[in-house]
């Protein structure tokens, strides 16, 4: 019985695989400005901190009891943890625990959080074969550079219809970073980028448990193996990219080319990434920023009759849980986000802690906060009116977020962070020597030394 075949696919799709192959394997080495290798080392300072902070939780244990059932060899660090693991399983336990707060990196445009997947793979492999701290900056730049742009060629369809498009992406950016720091030419690269593309990791159903940040870690290992194979002589359709029945065409109904191969060599997508200052998804943190600023307006629990809070529809379809039973859930709560801005001036990690989710008081305000729908309101934005009990209202409309590209964390912002995650599991001296190796990454000779740091 024929089997209705019809594919709404472009067959003439130009050369993505082979472009950003070329691309990748021939750049030269810290060829953007020097604001690019800042942002760069920003990314990688943060994406340090968040997976070391989250080394003691209950995911980054499940992990590693796995990881260790498969016997492997003691190649590599897992940041925040004394267990060194083959380099593929510290790629996929620091993937992991690099998301696992949900406090790690955002590229806004596509809701990418680039560096768990990319910085987990090239830190693995960068260990093991004594790659230079340049080589791996220049790698990570790249990588996300490949990342980001299949993103923006898909989105918003591709993350629409489900897939969490941080794994997803990521593997590729994973494949395309180490392909660059193992040196392999365009061929060899194109082949990392083939194997990559039969790898996409993450779907949204999953957010709000342990495996959302287990697609990072996934991709994470997938783009190194992809890498690794492709060293060693295996073989990928040198289209699977654009095909049309490759990896774009297949996952995703838009297909902008353009998107993943304009101004090649001279945008940087890495100069558009941006650092959380709240411990949850980033749709969240307009109505928290809203709620920390009520708060300093002298806005008290206590007094709250009702907050009525307009967002995008965006923010309740992925953040609207009522209920949360747990940290992890509650991160995508808009209504547990705004009571613990009003109740404690942040939502760091601290905030999401189970038992915080779970206590009464905290429960009691959630409660109160009324989420409406409003499409004049952007999704980057919220509007947030408190109504007292004396009858008094305060009303605070974010339009960005600290955070955001217009509102960004300073370097000192993110060393405090750092700090606050680190501290707890590494000490505050070793956390200083931490933050001062990440910084001086360019110029390090290896990783050895950062990574006996990361080691508590």
């Amino acid at each position: 019985m024929a089997r209705n075949t019809q594919v709404a696919a472009d067959p003439h799709a130009p050369p993505v695989t082979r472009t950003l192959a070329r691309f990748v394997a021939t750049h030269p080495s810290r060829g953007w400005s020097d604001a690019v290798d800042h942002e760069a080392h920003r990314t990688f300072l943060n994406w340090v901190g968040c997976a070391a902070g989250a080394a003691e939780h209950e995911a980054a244990r499940a992990a590693l009891a796995a990881v260790a059932m498969l016997q492997p060899a003691p190649q590599a660090t897992v940041l925040g943890r004394r267990e060194r693991v083959d380099m593929a399983s510290a790629a996929l336990v620091n993937g992991i625990t690099s998301h696992t707060f949900d406090f790690d990196d955002t590229y806004l445009k596509t809701i990418i959080h680039p560096a768990g997947p990319v910085a987990s793979a090239l830190f693995a492999l960068a260990e093991v074969t004594g790659a230079t701290g340049r080589q791996l900056v220049d790698a990570l730049v790249l990588g996300i550079d490949v990342s980001c742009r299949l993103g923006n060629a898909m989105y918003p369809d591709h993350y629409d219809r489900g897939w969490h498009i941080t794994g997803s992406t990521g593997t590729l950016g994973a494949a395309a970073g180490c392909a660059r720091l193992l040196g392999l030419d365009e061929e060899r690269t194109a082949m990392a980028l083939g194997i990559a593309a039969s790898q996409p990791v993450g779907m949204r159903e999953q957010f709000g448990t342990m495996t959302k940040p287990f697609h990072p870690g996934g991709a994470a290992r997938a783009g190194l193996l992809s890498a690794l194979l492709a060293k060693h002589g295996f073989t990928a359709s040198p289209k699977a990219i654009e095909a049309p029945r490759g990896y774009v065409q297949v996952v995703s109904t838009k297909c902008d080319w353009a998107e993943a191969t304009d101004d090649l060599g001279s945008r940087f997508e890495i100069s558009f990434n941006t650092y959380k200052p709240f411990a949850c998804g980033i749709v969240i943190h307009p109505a928290i920023d809203a709620c920390v600023q009520l708060r300093a307006k002298g806005v008290r629990p206590e007094d709250v009759e009702r907050i009525e809070l307009r967002v995008h529809p965006l923010v309740l379809e992925l953040t609207g849980k009522k209920e949360p039973q747990d940290g992890l859930q509650g991160k995508f709560s808009v209504y547990h986000g705004c009571a613990a801005g009003i109740f404690f001036g942040q939502a760091g990690e601290g905030e999401y802690e189970d038992a915080v989710v779970r206590r009464e008081d905290v429960t009691a305000l959630r409660r109160k906060v009324v989420a409406t729908v409003d499409d004049a309101v952007d999704e980057a934005a919220a509007d947030v009116t408190a109504i007292l009990k004396d009858g008094r209202r305060e009303h605070v409309r974010v339009e960005h977020a600290i955070g955001s590209l217009e509102r960004p964390m300073t370097d000192a912002n993110l060393e405090a962070k750092f700090r606050s995650l680190a501290e707890p599991i590494m000490g505050a001296r070793r956390t200083a020597d931490l933050i001062e190796a990440c910084w001086n990454l360019g110029a390090a000779p290896g990783v050895a030394a950062l990574a006996t740091l990361g080691r508590p």
